[in-house]
């Protein structure tokens, strides 16, 4: 299901042009909710957040919230989380969010957004390789 998130995060990524977007207050008070959200362990609000596609995958808030507990315990338990720059990719956009965990740790994320009759969405996220970590 992983994979198929991170698929999902990386349509459109394509060659098109990156130009910075303005700060956009509805997308980071989004993802900053559905954080919160998680924190509490109160799944059925942070899946109100999600795309309609993320919800047809996960089916359930239940789902959803195992995934994120154990795909990306940076967002379920951070220990802060800072919004940087929102870019244009391919026609969509991208809030980069950099998010330290309980053991230090900082992680830059990338998370898709849609906008829907009901306001924006978390249409997918991406974990970015760290810088000087390869293969």
């Amino acid at each position: 299901m992983r994979n198929l998130l991170f698929a999902l995060a990386l349509a459109g990524l394509g060659s098109a042009a990156r130009a910075d977007e303005p700060r956009n207050p509805g997308i980071e008070g989004v993802i900053a909710d559905q954080i919160t959200a998680l924190q509490a362990d109160d799944f059925v609000t942070a899946f109100t957040f999600a795309s309609p596609n993320i919800k047809g995958i996960f089916r359930t808030p239940e789902n959803f919230g195992a995934m994120v507990a154990q795909g990306y315990p940076m967002v379920y338990r951070p220990d802060a989380v800072q919004m940087l720059e929102l870019r244009r990719v391919a026609g969509n956009l991208w809030q980069r969010v950099m998010i330290t965990d309980q053991a230090g740790r900082t992680h830059l994320l990338d998370y898709m957004m849609i906008e829907t009759p009901d306001g924006w969405q978390i249409n997918g996220v991406q974990l970015l390789p760290q810088a000087g970590v390869g293969a």
